[in-house]
C-alpha cells in the first residue's frame, strides 16, 4: 500500500470545456511569441499546456486556425473603455493611449513571428487586423459620431480614411519603432493633423 507524503506532487486536475480551451490558447500564444509561426507545432502547444496532442486536435485540426484563435484571445485582453470626456480631442488621445500597448504587442508579433503565417494562409496583416478590431472600431466610430452630434466637428469632412488617420499613424509608428508611441507624439498627431482635418 502506497502512503502519500507531503512531498508528493499533487495530481494534475483535469480541465474541461472553456477552462481547457483557454489554457490551450494561452499556451499557443506563448509558443507563438517564443518560437514564431514557422516553428509552431500542436505538439509543443500540448506540452506547454500540460496535455496531449490529441486533446489539441479535438479543438483545432490545423495550426493556422489555432494561431488565429490565440491571437484573437490575446487581443481581447486589450479592451477599450469609452473615455467620454465631452471633447473629441481628449477622447481620441485617450483611445490612442489605450491602444498603444496593444499595438506594440501585435507589432512585435506580426513583424517577428507571423511572416510564415501570412505566407501559408495567403492572408495579409490588414486582413488579420480587420478580424480583430470590429468591436473596438465601433467604439471609435461612436466617439466621432458624438462629436458630430455636438456640433464640435464637421461631419462632411469625416471620411473613413480621416477617421482612421490617428490610429493608422499610431500603428505605423509602433511598427517602425517596436515600442509604444510617446504621449507628446500622440498629442501632436491629434492636435496638428487630425483635429484640423475635421474642424
Amino acid at each position: 500500500m502506497h502512503l502519500t507524503s507531503p512531498d508528493d506532487p499533487a495530481p494534475r486536475r483535469r480541465r474541461h470545456g472553456e477552462e481547457l480551451r483557454t489554457a490551450l490558447l494561452d499556451a499557443a500564444w506563448e509558443e507563438l511569441m517564443e518560437r514564431g509561426y514557422a516553428a509552431f507545432t500542436l505538439a509543443a502547444v500540448a506540452q506547454r499546456a500540460g496535455t496531449s496532442r490529441p486533446v489539441v486536435n479535438r479543438h483545432w485540426a490545423a495550426k493556422d486556425t489555432l494561431v488565429r484563435d490565440a491571437i484573437t484571445r490575446a487581443s481581447e485582453k486589450f479592451t477599450l473603455t469609452d473615455p467620454d470626456t465631452g471633447s473629441l480631442r481628449d477622447d481620441t488621445v485617450a483611445l490612442l493611449e489605450q491602444l498603444n500597448g496593444a499595438f506594440t504587442m501585435f507589432a512585435a508579433a506580426m513583424t517577428a513571428q507571423l511572416a510564415a503565417f501570412f505566407e501559408e494562409t495567403g492572408t495579409t496583416p490588414a486582413e488579420l487586423r480587420t478580424s480583430l478590431i470590429d468591436e473596438r472600431w465601433s467604439l471609435i466610430e461612436s466617439v466621432t459620431r458624438r462629436a458630430v452630434e455636438r456640433g464640435e466637428i464637421d461631419g462632411a469632412r469625416l471620411t473613413p480614411r480621416i477617421t482612421r488617420l490617428p490610429y493608422d499613424l499610431l500603428r505605423h509608428d509602433v511598427l517602425m519603432n517596436l515600442r509604444p508611441m510617446p504621449t507628446p507624439d500622440i498629442e501632436e498627431v491629434v492636435d496638428t493633423l487630425f483635429m484640423p482635418l475635421v474642424t
